[in-house]
């Protein structure tokens, strides 16, 4: 025996978002029967109202419901400083740390050769008009560490060595309440490279 099929076809939807597998999309729409028309009407309409309303900012690429966003028309930014991140979420991650008062640019990815992306599927060529236009001091790398990441790194560097504009990237490190001999290598090689006074 298993589910009634559209049971089945919700468990499979659900299955498929990200960070859920199928015992816990079977849970969720479980939860949803259970939990009466009305919890899953909300749902549905705040789904739907997301999509409807939420795009993604033609200057930064963050999510915002006008454009340009909160962030690009707020003077108080430093217009000096722009921070180059792969999504939209990583730019909510950095403001939720309030260190960073500078401005940001979304690639919409990185450069994934096995799945297909290439640098013309991200928003480089933007990204370059946009130093050449705005001529900010620098420009930070805040992108992953992992090996897609780095080269796109490497490649975004190379596109912005033209312009004269400093490129940095973020260190990379032991993230706290880590010990060195869970460590490996690279993380270890990363952490030393950009060490600090202290």
């Amino acid at each position: 025996m298993d589910y009634p099929r559209p049971v089945q076809h919700l468990i499979a939807l659900l299955g498929n978002l990200p960070g859920l597998g199928k015992r816990s999309a079977e849970r969720i729409a479980l939860h949803l029967l259970k939990a009466g028309p009305d919890a899953s009407r909300q749902l549905a309409q705040a789904i739907l109202d997301t999509k409807a309303r939420i795009r993604n900012c033609s200057q930064c690429g963050g999510y915002t419901e006008r454009d340009p966003c909160e962030i690009c028309v707020n003077p108080q930014r430093d217009t000096a400083l722009l921070c180059v991140v792969e999504g939209p979420n990583d730019i909510l991650t950095l403001e939720r740390t309030g260190t960073f008062t500078g401005l940001y640019h979304a690639l919409m990815g990185r450069i994934s050769p096995l799945n297909g992306i290439g640098p013309d599927q991200l928003r480089l060529a933007s990204l370059v008009q946009r130093v050449q236009r705005d001529r900010p001091h620098e420009v930070i790398l805040a992108l992953g560490a992992d090996v897609e990441s780095e080269a796109t790194a490497h490649y975004v560097a190379e596109q912005l060595r033209p312009t004269g504009v400093t490129v940095t990237r973020i260190g990379l490190g032991l993230p706290a309440g880590s010990v060195l001999e869970a460590a490996d290598e690279i993380t270890l090689t990363r952490a030393l490279e950009g060490r600090r006074k202290f």
